[in-house]
């Protein structure tokens, strides 16, 4: 996973996935979720998310992988 923060638009992305995006659903108000051509999330686009979010501030835990 990787966090895409693009300060001229104000958008964070959050990329789920390499695989390249087929189609996009807006699902809540500036929330859109790009999936690929199977049906997979490949990405999280957050518009104006220094509005939504503590940008100043990120934190990863590092998951347990089997």
């Amino acid at each position: 996973m990787k966090l895409h923060y693009y300060r001229d638009t104000d958008s964070l992305y959050i990329e789920l996935s390499p695989n390249l995006s087929s189609d996009s659903q807006e699902v809540a108000d500036g929330l859109v979720v790009d999936f690929d051509s199977a049906g997979n999330v490949v990405g999280i686009d957050i518009d104006r998310a220094s509005e939504k979010l503590d940008l100043q501030s990120v934190e990863t835990v590092a998951l347990p992988l089997e």
